[in-house]
């Protein structure tokens, strides 16, 4: 029997796992904040779920067997990828189980900032129809204006995809480039990362935490933006200097953010960001959609068969491809 360590989920969601469990594999549903999760891990062969509470040398030392971490999640940045290489035991995310998700909820943001729908739902519910003239509080449509994707990955292509039905002017930069025949296809141009974020309107990041892309938005990049520029960050917080986004958002600099993540999660309640009219939050909520457990599920199970009868596994992190190659 394979034995498949996973951290618990709602009662809900711990369904859509059990539904899915392929024959010949057994679920050890044990809490990672507890002691008995270090016994469990001495059988596992594989990991399957979010490293809440962070995979390092610890875990390893403890799981002998193990062949794989297999992530329910996109983000990696809390497994510690060098005592994984140690290990020699690859990690893999979740292989855009959630890219539609979070593809929608960046475009939603977008809207939402744009057309400033928390400020006027704010006013509805507590009395106050129409609060201002629409001069001085302004809304803006979405056709026409340049959206910058920095990260044209799973999530970022998505992006690119749900824009065009708004006729929005798309560029995008990533260290990877499409070639032309592929950037007709999904409708959109590369920009080297100055020049996008010059001329966007709109600037979305989809990129994952490293040390390259910590605080790839800061002081200098803020001052290069159009001071009618927001930003969306749906990816991770710290990617987004959060000190020089406040500095930005009170000076002009720029107009206005939408935000999923923050660098601290939860944050402080008296965050600075909180006071500011021109932010508009979500709780780091983009990704677990409902309709996306089924596809997290399905995409770990297949991909720990791939491993059980011999085949190397997909959606290997870039630092670790080495290992299955």
């Amino acid at each position: 029997m394979t034995k498949v360590l996973t951290p618990p989920q709602p009662a809900p969601v711990m369904d859509i796992a059990r539904e899915l469990l392929p024959p010949g594999m057994e679920l050890l549903v044990v809490d990672p904040a507890k002691p008995e999760f270090y016994d469990a891990a001495a059988d596992a062969e594989y990991y399957l779920g979010s490293p809440r509470t962070g995979i390092g040398n610890e875990f390893f030392r403890a799981a002998p067997k193990l062949k794989l971490i297999q992530l329910t999640s996109a983000g990696y940045d809390r497994v510690d990828i060098e005592a994984a290489r140690k290990a020699k035991v690859p990690v893999s995310n979740n292989g855009g189980a959630n890219s539609v998700a979070v593809a929608e909820h960046a475009v939603m943001l977008m809207l939402a900032v744009l057309k400033k729908l928390v400020y006027h739902h704010l006013n509805v519910v507590s009395g106050t129809w129409r609060a201002s003239d629409f001069a001085a509080v302004r809304t803006y449509e979405v056709e026409g204006k340049r959206l910058g994707i920095i990260g044209l990955g799973n999530i970022g292509k998505k992006v690119a995809r749900r824009v065009q039905g708004f006729d929005m002017d798309v560029r995008y930069y990533d260290i990877l480039r499409l070639t032309e025949d592929q950037e007709d296809a999904l409708g959109v141009r590369f920009a080297l990362l100055n020049e996008l974020l010059r001329t966007s309107d709109v600037i979305t990041l989809h990129v994952p935490l490293n040390d390259v892309t910590r605080k790839m938005m800061s002081t200098a990049q803020f001052a290069q933006m159009k001071r009618t520029a927001i930003l969306i960050n749906t990816c991770r917080g710290p990617v987004v200097d959060e000190d020089a986004l406040h500095q930005a958002l009170t000076s002009g600099t720029i107009a206005a953010a939408g935000l999923d993540v923050m660098v601290e999660e939860p944050p402080k309640k008296n965050h600075p960001l909180f006071s500011l009219p021109n932010v508009t939050f979500s709780p780091h909520s983009a990704g677990p959609t409902w309709d996306n457990w089924m596809k997290a599920y399905r995409n770990g199970f297949d991909n720990i068969q791939r491993v059980e009868s011999g085949r190397a596994p997909f959606w290997v992190v870039p630092e670790l491809r080495d290992l299955v190659q």
